[in-house]
């Protein structure tokens, strides 16, 4: 059986975890990491896709790890030419943004480009390693997250799940600083 994933923009919609969204996962790192090979450190599967066992919106996040950051517009030159289309510079709030779509509007991979060692990387491995490792957090993550999409079908604002992640890295700087060993790390 293979995997669904894709949501129309603008849609919200949690669906149950799908454990072909790691082999889809994968994939697409390895796209990432063959089309920008020696201009980044790591790429990894970060979100919700990427823990067993939680609900997700059925589109999967990639985090990329940049060598240096004055090669992003080599990055969005290759990117692009495997079908990426770049958003934005979100800064703090996510780092470069491109999306991968099935057809037009149908987003089926956010991957958020940022500096190697950055507090944004380092977020992005920790937050997805503890809801992996920490089963009641998970669950009260998942119990959020679709609270959310019941409650704004057509409104993608996520001030909530961005509170509760930062409540939870806060909460939680003592855990072990994740390298990403335990994430998908394509040869």
């Amino acid at each position: 059986m293979h995997a669904m994933i894709g949501l129309k923009r603008g849609t919200v919609k949690v669906v149950d975890y799908d454990p072909g969204w790691v082999l889809l996962a994968l994939e697409g790192c390895r796209a990432v990491r063959n089309a920008c090979d020696e201009l980044l450190v790591d790429v990894q599967h970060v979100g919700s896709t990427a823990v067993p066992g939680m609900p997700a919106k059925p589109i999967l996040d990639i985090a990329a790890a940049l060598v240096r950051i004055d090669s992003m517009p080599e990055i969005v030159a290759r990117l692009t030419r495997i079908g990426y289309i770049y958003r934005s510079d979100n800064g703090d709030a996510g780092g470069h943004l491109f999306v991968l779509a099935s057809s037009p509007d149908v987003r089926t991979v956010h991957l958020h480009v940022v500096e190697h060692g950055s507090s944004q990387w380092r977020d992005y491995l920790r937050f997805r390693d503890l809801l992996r490792d920490r089963p009641a957090l998970r669950n009260k993550y998942a119990e959020l997250k679709r609270s959310m999409a019941n409650s704004c079908r057509d409104d993608r604002n996520t001030a909530s799940k961005a509170g509760f992640i930062r409540e939870v890295l806060h909460n939680n700087k003592d855990s072990a600083d994740h390298s990403g060993n335990r994430g998908i790390q394509p040869e």
